[in-house]
């Protein structure tokens, strides 16, 4: 009988650009679970799902997206710094808009100096560029670890069964109550969701915090990791791809899908 594999999670924090020639030139920095239903709700107008900033200014174009955030919170904060540079005591080197500055020069100006400050600096995102036409190089560059992509961004996935080969060459999460931790030896518990190695055959399963603990032996300082080699096969496992293994229920998925209607909206309402 087969297993039916659950939909990987998504978070990704986007910059809007307006083509109405009316408001071309707007910008608009927002949180999504589904890139390509979020801009559609955009240029639907708020009734239909989009914001109240983006409503009726359209048509909007997503023009790029990071993604890999380990949990909509860390997007969500990071959206907000974003949004308010001049709030966030993370930015205070960064200086405001100048008066010859576009909106796009000015967020993309921000993004920069957000990439390379802490926490951010450390977390595994990719930069996708969605319309490579409006790609500009960033100053400074982004991390050798955050990848710059382009195209259309990764789809959630849909829940599908898998075959009894299938499930065979991957890692397994229904571990059981008797399964162990390979690093400290205590036991693993569905709900404290264990990291699996990656790499077919291998049988690494870990606590998060043990492997964490694990990769961070040369970087005692740090707290959050950024690559490290499996105990078990010795393999370079980036952080971010292990955590991105993480799945979310689908209730979870739908409380996400409502903080798509933008929360800051709210307080201007």
């Amino acid at each position: 009988m087969g297993h039916t594999a659950r939909p990987e999670r998504f978070f990704g924090v986007y910059l809007l650009y307006c083509q109405n020639p009316r408001h071309r030139g707007r910008v608009y920095v927002g949180f999504t679970v589904n890139p390509a239903r979020r801009v559609r709700q955009h240029n639907a107008g708020r009734k239909k799902g989009g914001a109240w900033r983006t409503s009726g200014r359209g048509p909007w174009d997503m023009v790029l997206i990071l993604h890999g955030f380990p949990s909509a919170v860390a997007a969500l904060r990071f959206e907000w710094a974003w949004q308010h540079p001049q709030a966030s005591r993370r930015l205070t080197h960064v200086g405001p808009r100048l008066r010859s500055e576009a909106s796009f020069a000015f967020h993309l100006r921000v993004l920069a100096h957000m990439l390379r400050a802490p926490p951010w600096v450390r977390l595994p995102l990719t930069l996708r560029w969605l319309r490579p036409d409006f790609r500009h190089e960033l100053s400074p560059a982004p991390p050798l670890h955050m990848p710059i992509a382009f195209g259309p961004p990764p789809q959630p996935l849909e829940p599908k069964q898998l075959t009894a080969s299938e499930t065979d060459g991957k890692p397994q999460r229904d571990l059981g109550a008797k399964a162990c931790c390979m690093l400290c030896a205590r036991t693993l518990q569905d709900e404290e969701g264990p990291l699996c190695c990656p790499h077919p055959g291998c049988p690494l399963k870990a606590h998060i915090i043990c492997l964490a603990e694990e990769f961070l032996r040369e970087e005692p300082g740090q707290l959050l990791p950024l690559e490290g080699h499996c105990p078990s096969c010795k393999k370079s496992l980036l952080w971010g791809s292990l955590i991105g293994q993480c799945h979310v229920d689908a209730e979870e998925e739908e409380d996400l899908e409502l903080e798509e209607e933008h929360w800051t909206d709210l307080l201007e309402a």
